[in-house]
């Protein structure tokens, strides 16, 4: 059985790559600033962060594979413009898939799309395109909400979302819901914007009839859903109220929670609500929680740790470990069966 982690991020970059996007951000406000070309970064400069975090902490943690993309709060669709955008977004892709050449048995890539509050899916549908064909990826990063806290788009069920959902259905993969960093003081980034987000995504799920029109559509929400598990009453009472059909068929033949829940009572809460076969193995290390928990001595963000605690038959940790990522990825799945897994 494969240890699938369906939620890493490149957290720990290369100097050179973060003086790119400071100097991008200068040329924004003072246009006697040239546009920055994109730095020449060695191999051993990446090697130097993955392997002191990322592929030090999978090995430790005992996991063997995982779905990798740029660091979520530095995606930032609210600066500059489109090109900017798609300039950034392309640097951040290019780095993921130097990361999985590298370490091509331990990291596969999922791409973030050069999104902009209010703008067309144009350069999205190119760098998906890009991501997807050219560069091995297996699905993509959806920000609902490009404002950065202003929660200026429309819902995810909006038709203005549908030309980048078409393109997701015929290359045939999935994205995860994540924003990025919060420019809106009310907003905590990954204490309050982030669950805020999954939650929202959710509730816009049950309100429209998106799978209606994608059946084949697929969407991980991150962070154990948000608040949702927690409130799964709500939600269903919700439905009924709104004259929608029960979740299960309505939104849970579309939509996946991951295990980044950073405590033992939450993982058990989530998995006693959830149906196993909607729970993905994940992480986000290195992430949101650094830290060691004082009251057991781990890390927070060892989440194996509180899946394997749980008492799960074998199948059915093999379905949160592997079967639901490869059933959900099936770029991933192609990927592990030229393998021989």
């Amino acid at each position: 059985m494969l240890i699938i982690d369906c939620h890493g991020h490149h957290t720990v970059t290369p100097q050179a790559h973060l003086d790119y996007r400071k100097a991008q951000k200068a040329a924004l406000t003072d246009a006697c600033l040239a546009h920055p070309q994109r730095p020449d970064i060695s191999d051993d400069e990446i090697r130097e962060g993955i392997e002191a975090n990322q592929l030090k902490l999978l090995k430790e943690r005992g996991a063997d594979l995982t779905i990798f993309s740029p660091r979520a709060s530095r995606m930032e669709p609210h600066i500059g413009s489109a090109d900017t955008a798609r300039n950034w977004s392309m640097a951040c892709n290019n780095l993921i898939h130097r990361v999985t050449n590298l370490y091509p048995d331990t990291f596969v890539g999922v791409c973030m799309l050069p999104q902009t509050p209010g703008g067309d899916f144009k350069h999205c549908i190119e760098e998906l395109e890009r991501c997807v064909n050219e560069l091995g990826f297996i699905g993509c990063n959806l920000n609902p909400d490009p404002s950065g806290g202003y929660w200026t788009s429309p819902p995810l069920t909006d038709k203005y979302w549908y030309p980048l959902y078409e393109k997701m259905v015929e290359l045939d993969i999935p994205a995860m819901v994540h924003v990025s960093g919060s420019c809106n003081p009310a907003f905590h980034a990954t204490g309050s914007y982030y669950i805020a987000a999954d939650t929202n995504a959710f509730m816009q799920f049950i309100q429209g009839d998106l799978f209606k029109d994608f059946p084949d559509l697929r969407f991980i929400i991150p962070h154990g859903g948000g608040a949702v598990p927690y409130h799964w009453g709500r939600y269903r009472g919700l439905a009924d109220m709104l004259k929608q059909p029960s979740l299960d068929t309505h939104v849970m033949k579309n939509v996946y929670f991951d295990t980044c829940v950073y405590h033992q009572p939450g993982i058990d809460l989530l998995f006693d609500v959830i149906d196993i076969d909607n729970i993905l193995f994940g992480s986000e290390m290195v992430g949101a929680v650094r830290c060691i928990d004082p009251q057991t001595g781990q890390y927070f963000d060892d989440t194996k740790r509180y899946v394997d605690k749980l008492g799960l038959s074998r199948a059915d940790l093999r379905k949160v470990y592997e079967g639901n990522a490869r059933r959900v990825y099936p770029r991933l799945d192609a990927i592990l069966k030229q393998r021989g897994f």
